[in-house]
């Protein structure tokens, strides 16, 4: 058989002739090998490798010469961007013998199987090696090592891996966990790599740990009370108080899962193998000096970022905020809930009331940060004053009137009627009347006004009753009210006596309530008159 690549290379010119011609000259002994190995045709089954020459590149298919009869045609694809010069040794794989006797080559089907080869004979189950991610298949990823081999996704990391196509394409170390030659596949375990490396790093990490060491780690997991921080090798809890010296409500606030943080070792127990790490400890704690910034009596700016049941929280910089109690809200009416008059977020000026270093505790106070409406009220409100405003409540013993903002005075139920026996102000009020009243006290330090409103009248006990009523006169009445134990009359404008059952006729005191009527017009005769206890009897006997 002739030099067959040398007798086809005159497709191209002249010069590169040259450089061929030598080429294969100074290779002639494999060239010679070649073409006694072609004596025997098994040389050509499917699925043998075999060595050619490239004679030819038209930028579309590659033409080989493997001392066949005829060149065989290869897409450059499968070179793989590699570089193809006329000339070039290559093996390649025979896929098929066509009907004509021509050969399918397939030069990336050689590559595989003789990397499988390489692979099989060279390396062994435990061994390390590196690769880089093809793609995502079923259950995990394929990652080239010279031939593509299977990382689950269990082993992908030291966690399973949320999305495993995170890591195409880049370049990754593994131990090889399992070889099964007859079928030519591999698993391979970069967790098991991670886990080694971890181990080392632990074991370096405890013999350098200290309380107070800036650490840099990654965060693994976070919870509702904080987040586990690997340090590399070991995780630390970064608890959620440990955060920041502000409020947090949720540890995701301030971390995220897989960021990078710079901690600090608050506390380290190695029979447990625990670790206490702390954010908040990189930066000076806002406590420090907290008289100097807030002295008692101060007054500052504030946000409320908290309501409670017994007060609002209100913040005056990142890590300090100061508890306003409900009683010190409003120098008014106490609200039965801060949300009657603050909501999240609102802005408040705030008086500092006292400082608690050791609780870390500021008492606050808003309505002491702005004008006291019960400094001077005896100027306002001096006895004898007549005053005018809405009744903004109601209880057994009287009223509240406001007569302004943060100042109500109390209309007792003695005093809204000289006549009427009151054992509760609704008969005569109701909340949100506007009702006109005369100052009878001021109580400046115990902040409590008196209120009368019978006092706007003159007492008709002293002045209408014993000029138009005298014992023994004969009256007309009418019936305003039945009782077990009798019947009250009004015999003048807002004036009642009582007719005793024993002093109502035999006829009537057997029954008065279905024998008499409220609004019926009787005539009764006084008997007795008690000044002292403000009492009129009557009687209808005789």
């Amino acid at each position: 058989m002739k030099y067959a690549p040398i007798r086809r290379i005159n497709v191209v010119d002249d010069q590169l002739m040259a450089t061929e011609l030598e080429a294969a000259q100074a290779d002639q002994s494999d060239t010679l090998l070649m073409e006694g190995l072609r004596e025997d045709q098994d040389v050509f089954a499917v699925r043998s490798i075999i060595t050619g020459f490239i004679v030819g590149n038209d930028g579309t298919e590659v033409t080989v010469d493997v001392g066949y009869k005829s060149e065989a045609y290869i897409s450059v694809d499968e070179f793989a961007g590699e570089e193809i010069q006329v000339g070039d040794k290559v093996q390649v794989m025979v896929t098929d013998v066509e009907p004509n006797g021509d050969l399918v080559l397939s030069k990336r089907q050689a590559d595989l199987e003789l990397g499988w080869q390489n692979v099989l004979s060279n390396k062994a189950e435990g061994q390390r090696v590196k690769g880089t991610v093809l793609r995502k298949i079923k259950g995990g990823l394929l990652v080239d090592i010279g031939v593509p081999v299977f990382l689950p996704a269990s082993q992908i990391d030291l966690r399973r891996a949320n999305d495993v196509g995170d890591y195409l394409g880049e370049v990754i170390e593994a131990e090889i966990i399992k070889i099964d030659i007859d079928r030519k596949n591999i698993v391979i375990s970069r967790r098991r790599v991670l886990e080694e490396e971890r181990k080392a790093n632990r074991e370096a990490l405890v013999s350098q740990l200290q309380v107070g060491d800036l650490r840099e780690g990654v965060v693994k997991n976070v919870t509702d009370f904080g987040a586990f921080i690997d340090l590399g090798g070991l995780d630390g809890l970064l608890h959620i108080t440990d955060m920041s010296w502000g409020r947090v409500n949720h540890p995701s606030e301030i971390v995220k899962i897989n960021q990078t943080i710079e901690v600090v070792v608050l506390d380290y127990d190695a029979e447990r193998g625990r670790i206490s790490l702390g954010l908040k400890q990189k930066t000076r704690n806002p406590w420090e000096d907290i008289e100097n910034r807030y002295p008692a009596k101060s007054i500052h700016k504030g946000e409320v970022v908290n309501l409670m049941n017994y007060g609002a929280f209100v913040k005056l910089e990142d890590g300090i905020e100061g508890l306003v109690h409900v009683s010190e809200m409003t120098w008014g009416k106490q609200p039965t809930h801060p949300s009657e008059i603050f909501k999240q977020g609102d802005p408040v000026n705030v008086m500092v009331l006292e400082i608690n270093h050791e609780k870390q505790e500021i008492s606050l106070g808003i309505k002491q940060a702005e004008k006291n409406p019960w400094d001077n009220i005896t100027s306002r409100y001096s006895i004898g004053t007549k005053v005018k405003g809405p009744v903004t409540s109601i209880t057994n013993y009287g009223a509240f009137i406001e007569l302004e903002e943060g100042i109500e005075g109390l209309l007792h139920v003695n005093d809204i009627s000289w006549t009427k026996k009151l054992t509760h102000p609704s008969p005569e009020l109701k909340k949100d009347d506007v009702v006109e009243c005369i100052v009878l006290g001021v109580d400046e330090e115990r902040q409590r006004i008196s209120l009368g409103k019978k006092q706007l009248e003159a007492d008709p006990w002293e002045e209408e009753i014993p000029n138009k009523v005298k014992k023994g006169d004969t009256l007309a009445g009418k019936v305003a009210k039945i009782t077990n134990f009798g019947v009250f009359v009004e015999i003048l404008d807002g004036i009642e006596g009582l007719l005793h059952v024993s002093e109502l006729p035999d006829d009537l005191a057997a029954d008065p309530e279905n024998k008499l009527a409220i609004g019926q017009d009787i005539e009764v005769k006084v008997i007795n008159i008690d000044y002292q206890e403000r009492k009129i009897g009557l009687t209808m006997k005789g």
